[in-house]
C-alpha cells in the first residue's frame, strides 16, 4: 500500500471486512488521509499500531477477544499521543462512557457519514475531543452534577455562569450538534481560525476542558 505524502495516517481495527473496505475506500478518497494499515482484531491491531505509529485509530469496540475499550486501554500504556477514534455502533451509556473514560478522543457511531467522519479524523488530528451528537445525553448521564461542589469546588461553580457573547452562542449550538470546526465556519460564514478561537473562548469561559465536555454542559445547564 502506498503511502501519500504529508497526510493523516489511519489504522482501522474492526472485525467485518466489508466494514473495513468501506471505510478504507471513502477515506482514502481524500487527498489529506491516508489508511496506512488494517486489523481484523486488537492484538493485531496494538501491534500494528505500535510498529507504524499512526495519527489516528479508528477503533471498533465490539471486537472478538479482546473488546476495543480493553485494547484502547493498551495503547495508552505505549502510545499518550495517537488519536483513537471510537467507531461503534452501539450507544450504550456503558460503551460511550468507557471507551471516553479509556483514552478515546471521539466516539462515533457507524452510521455516520463518510464526510462528516473524514472532518472527524482532521479535528481530533488538531487535538479536538468529539462525540456523535446521538449519544450526548447518554455521556450527560454519567457527568457530575455542576451544583455539586464537593466534586468541582465552589471557585469553579461560581465561574460557570459567564454569559457567552450571541456569536459564541451561535457557536455553541453548533457544537451540541456535533459540528466541526470547518463545518462551524461554513455555516457562520467566517475562517476556521476564527471559529476556532470562538470555540476555545468558550471552553473557557464554561470552565470545561474540551468540546465534549462543554457540549454536554450545555445541554444539561439548558443554554441552548
Amino acid at each position: 500500500m502506498m503511502i501519500k505524502e504529508k497526510c493523516i495516517k489511519v489504522v482501522i481495527v474492526e472485525d467485518f471486512k466489508l466494514t473495513r473496505v468501506g471505510l478504507r475506500c471513502a477515506l482514502n478518497s481524500n487527498e489529506d488521509i491516508d489508511v496506512v494499515a488494517e486489523a481484523e482484531d486488537a492484538l493485531v491491531g496494538l501491534k500494528q499500531i505500535e510498529k507504524i505509529n499512526p495519527d489516528v485509530v479508528l477503533m471498533d469496540l465490539g471486537l472478538p477477544g479482546m473488546n476495543g475499550i480493553e485494547a484502547i486501554l493498551k495503547i495508552r500504556e505505549f502510545n499518550k499521543d495517537v488519536k483513537i477514534i471510537a467507531l461503534t455502533s452501539h450507544d450504550r451509556q456503558q460503551e460511550v462512557t468507557g471507551a471516553l473514560s479509556s483514552g478515546a478522543n471521539a466516539y462515533c457511531l457507524k452510521d455516520i457519514d463518510p464526510d462528516k467522519l473524514a472532518n472527524v479524523i482532521r479535528d481530533v488530528y488538531e487535538g479536538v475531543c468529539w462525540i456523535d451528537p446521538v449519544v450526548a445525553q447518554i455521556a450527560l448521564k454519567s457527568m457530575p452534577k455542576i451544583d455539586d461542589t464537593s466534586i468541582i469546588g465552589e471557585s469553579m461553580a461560581s465561574q460557570v455562569k459567564v454569559p457567552l457573547t450571541e456569536r459564541e452562542q451561535e457557536v455553541l449550538k453548533h457544537l451540541v450538534d456535533g459540528k466541526s470546526n470547518t463545518e462551524i465556519a461554513k455555516e457562520l460564514i467566517v475562517s476556521v481560525h476564527t471559529a476556532k478561537a470562538h470555540v476555545c473562548s468558550i471552553l473557557q469561559k464554561m470552565c470545561v476542558n474540551d468540546r465534549v465536555q462543554a457540549a454536554v454542559k450545555a445541554v444539561k445547564e439548558g443554554m441552548v
